[in-house]
């Protein structure tokens, strides 16, 4: 049985909405040469664009255990956008630090996430999508969601 997206409460309606936009922009962050970011990098990256944090503290802000939080950054390592250096303040420690690949893709998702919203609101019109931008935000605000994306702790739903 097919599924029309007009009869979406507004949780999927927003979902949907969420995972479509997301899907346009990893496909614009692949045409620009960043075929291999994911949007959970997102994730990582909201607690590194402050400047280099040791692992331990990365694995605090994730709410996950220092093992998981090395296999990330062992991942986005990998793939060149962090590296890890011994911490000065500890030779103990590493912290984590974006590399320029790592600044340059969340740069490019920020350029391409304002042209997404620019080619909606001149296909859809200024004011619904600014309207359904802040209906959003409301939402947000409503379900106490907001310390957390103020903090940048925003951790994938439960």
């Amino acid at each position: 049985m097919e599924f029309d997206p007009a009869d979406a409460d507004l949780s999927l309606a927003s979902l949907f909405a969420g995972w479509a936009l997301a899907d346009e922009l990893q496909r614009r962050l692949a045409g620009e040469g960043f075929a291999d970011s994911r949007f959970a990098d997102g994730v990582v990256f909201q607690h590194l664009v402050g400047g280099p944090v040791t692992i331990s503290t990365l694995a605090e802000k994730l709410g996950v255990t220092q093992q998981a939080a090395s296999k990330s950054v062992a991942d986005l390592s990998s793939r060149g956008y962090v590296s890890r250096r011994p911490d000065p303040a500890d030779a103990r420690a590493r912290i984590v630090v974006l590399t320029d690949r790592g600044q340059a893709v969340i740069a490019a998702a920020r350029k391409h996430r304002a042209a997404i919203d620019a080619e909606l609101r001149k296909a859809l019109g200024d004011d619904q999508v600014e309207n359904a931008r802040l209906l959003l935000v409301d939402v947000i605000n409503h379900l106490g969601a907001s310390p957390s994306l103020r903090a940048r702790a925003v951790r994938p739903p439960h």
